[in-house]
């Protein structure tokens, strides 16, 4: 038996800490696994009682002689750790520590925290918490907790970093009828953490969807590993919070700044197919329906209502969550004219009236299941007088064949309530709104694209690494983290970037002499290791066209810099042939402490900087994902053309992000990077790299 398995599936059990006492932890875990059911062995241990819940009690595990699977501990804090060395030789494969008092008070209780784990490390056994709930398994009968709900088997197993959130969600599950198959109190993870159990639950049979509320993520890189792996398997449903605390991290580059922990999460979680939920509320519902319908296999929605409101309601919802209301075929609307009341409307939504009966909504979705324009199908009830909930519930139960998902909103308070209950029994998820329901159906959709997405294939490019390798290195053993323009754009042209020729100039004299050798008309730019916005400081100057004209920019670029920065290095100015006019966009990175390198996309000027429109993706990243960073943006119609204007050279700007992602994946100190702007043309023209700025890691 794996340790992994002598945790979620043992055998024998001891309960270090057992209590005759109610109300006292170890009383409540004991007593959950006896009146629970657990048919295994069950060793009550405490130095003071000889039998507890007419069980014999073992003083010591020092004196058990027999084999158990799994300790569950929860004793004060300082006997802990010899009651784990215990508990291992005893030969338990794992150990749940439920006692709090460790890393979460303070550096000695870290000290100890890390302690127990390398303990049972050592002895290849796994450790779950400390300071957490405890566990339970509803198809073992296994109420390893103090929770006092033990929920239905069912096929949701939850992951939870917070014990209080575990209580909650079995108490959401008691009132909503939801079966549970496994719950996990992670606790202080001081061991196992949430891709473990990712992993771990991907082949549980009893598993159809994993559930998760997570404060924090332990390796960012193994939880997308483990979550891309079990996504392509069953859904995984999250909920993450604290997920403002890196937002306020420095950052000097364009890209840094717009990225929050926030835009992190949220790109793992789209990279890995999890489904994340906003808030507790839609973290059950979308659970509730991935555990009991299909998937559906396109984004065509039937509503069936039985009152205009809020089928209107439901259509805007499915509309402005990018579903689409389809026109039923031919034959379903002749069906539905020869069964239906003439009132009725046949289009979608399908209004069956307010008078319907069970059969009319049976007619309803019956055709829009049959129906090969129709994805999924959306049925409300709003109680009326002639309404009959409980035995409409039945009749639109006995239509669900699992073809297509099926989501219910009985709209309302007492007089739905019956027919909510039989809904759930019939494994049909009911929401108290339209809205809900279709937020729900999106979720879907967007987790069935994810799962129908091509083959991840990332392109390496044909570049030039050790000219990289010597322009950073040299820099960095020089202290140089804030990379000049012309060093920067080095790199950028080593990995297959178009740079237009450019020079640094040290004077005036030298910036005429370059730019009579580049090429009129030119661009000028301030050369400075303290300067990073150089347009703030008046540090550009665009389109000079004689000699006279670039030894004037130079004097007055110069002079208004030392009114501003007097303190400011300044290495000279960087000469750059003008580019030809294109669409300017800004292409960027940034490495988040998690996830590593995030990759960003968006048009420049005012969509950048007031409108934010812009997109992220963890790197590498794939010619198709770079594509749809494009799609994902507000101003993307910009990019097709509009009003007559041509297309860009859209495959050019999936390059590009292909290259950088290359270029970041390659080189790990690179901590954040800009190409502000990329300048793009149409098809068959050159883009290019007109400004670029890279900051190296400091360690």
């Amino acid at each position: 038996m794996s340790s992994i398995d002598a945790l979620l599936r043992p055998k024998s059990i001891a309960v270090v800490g057992a209590s005759k006492t109610a109300g006292k932890v170890g009383y409540e875990v004991l007593h959950n696994l006896v009146t629970g059911g657990y048919p295994g062995t069950i060793v009550p241990v405490n130095p003071t009682c000889d039998e507890i819940a007419g069980l014999k009690c073992c003083h010591s595990l020092r004196d058990y002689r027999g084999k158990i699977d799994l300790s569950v501990i929860a004793i004060p804090t300082a006997l802990v750790l010899k009651a784990v060395e215990d508990s291992l030789k005893a030969g338990a494969g794992a150990v749940c520590v439920i006692s709090a008092g460790f890393k979460e008070t303070g550096k000695e209780g870290a000290e100890l925290e890390k302690k127990i784990a390398q303990t049972c490390s050592s002895k290849g056994a796994c450790l779950l918490g400390p300071n957490c709930l405890g566990l339970l398994n509803t198809h073992k009968s296994m109420n390893a907790s103090f929770a006092k709900h033990m929920p239905d088997k069912g096929g949701i197993s939850v992951i939870s970093q917070s014990g209080a959130l575990c209580t909650a969600i079995l108490d959401m599950a008691a009132e909503r009828h939801m079966g549970l198959a496994h719950l996990i109190s992670m606790g202080n993870k001081a061991d196992l953490d949430e891709a473990d159990f990712i992993r771990a639950f991907r082949n549980d049979e009893e598993t159809k969807v994993i559930v998760g509320y997570l404060e924090s993520i332990g390796s960012g890189n193994d939880f997308i590993k483990a979550a891309e792996a079990t996504s392509g398997v069953k859904p995984i449903v999250m909920l993450k919070s604290g997920v403002t605390a890196a937002g306020g991290k420095a950052a000097s580059s364009h890209t840094g700044s717009l990225a929050g922990a926030d835009i992190a999460y949220g790109s793992a979680f789209h990279r890995a197919g999890i489904v994340r939920a906003e808030t507790f509320e839609q973290l059950f519902d979308c659970a509730t329906a991935f555990s009991m319908q299909p998937l559906p296999r396109g984004k065509r929605v039937a509503i069936i209502t039985n009152a205009g409101g809020p089928g209107i309601m439901a259509a805007d919802a499915a509309e402005l969550a990018g579903l689409q209301i389809t026109t039923l075929a031919e034959y379903s609307a002749t069906a539905l004219r020869s069964k239906l009341p003439a009132a009725a409307s046949v289009g979608n939504p399908i209004d069956v009236l307010g008078d319907a009966d069970p059969e009319r909504y049976v007619t309803a979705v019956r055709a829009a299941r049959e129906d090969t324009e129709i994805d999924a199908i959306v049925v409300i009830l709003t109680p009326q007088a002639m309404t009959k909930p409980t035995e409409t519930a039945r009749a639109i139960a006995g239509e669900s064949d699992g073809t297509k998902p099926i989501l219910v909103s009985f709209m309302g308070g007492k007089d739905v309530v019956p027919g909510r209950a039989e809904l759930v029994a019939a494994g049909l998820p009911d929401y108290p709104s339209p809205e809900r329901a279709v937020a729900v159906l999106k979720a879907m959709c967007d987790y069935s694209e994810w799962l129908s997405r091509p083959m991840r294939i990332v392109t390496r490019f044909a570049v030039n690494r050790h000219r990289v390798e010597r322009i950073i290195h040299r820099d960095m053993r020089s202290g140089i983290m804030q990379l000049g323009e012309a060093e920067a754009k080095s790199i950028l042209a080593a990995y297959g970037f178009t740079v237009l020729p450019g020079r640094l100039a040290a004077d005036a004299e030298e910036a005429i002499t370059y730019s009579e050798k580049i090429g009129f008309p030119i661009a000028m730019k301030i050369a400075s290791p303290d300067i990073i916005h150089k347009s703030d400081t008046g540090g550009v100057k665009l389109n000079l066209r004689t000699p006279g004209e670039v030894e004037d920019a130079f004097d007055l670029m110069m002079l208004r810099i030392k009114r501003k920065m007097p303190e400011a290095r300044i290495n000279g100015v960087y000469i750059e042939r003008m580019c030809n006019p294109g669409r300017e966009i800004i292409l960027g990175m940034t490495r988040d402490p998690q996830f590593g390198p995030m990759l960003m996309f968006g048009l420049g000027g005012i969509f950048v900087e007031v409108m934010k429109d812009v997109t992220f993706h963890i790197a590498p990243i794939t010619g198709d994902e770079a594509m749809r960073m494009l799609e994902q943006t507000k101003s993307y119609g910009l990019l097709k053309g509009v009003r007559g204007q041509s297309s860009v050279d859209m495959q050019a700007i999936a390059n590009a992000l292909q290259r950088i992602s290359q270029l970041v994946t390659d080189f790990p100190m690179i901590a954040e990077m800009d190409i502000n702007p990329f300048v793009v043309g149409k098809v068959g023209e050159d883009s290019v790299a007109a400004d670029a700025r890279i900051t190296l890691a400091n360690s």
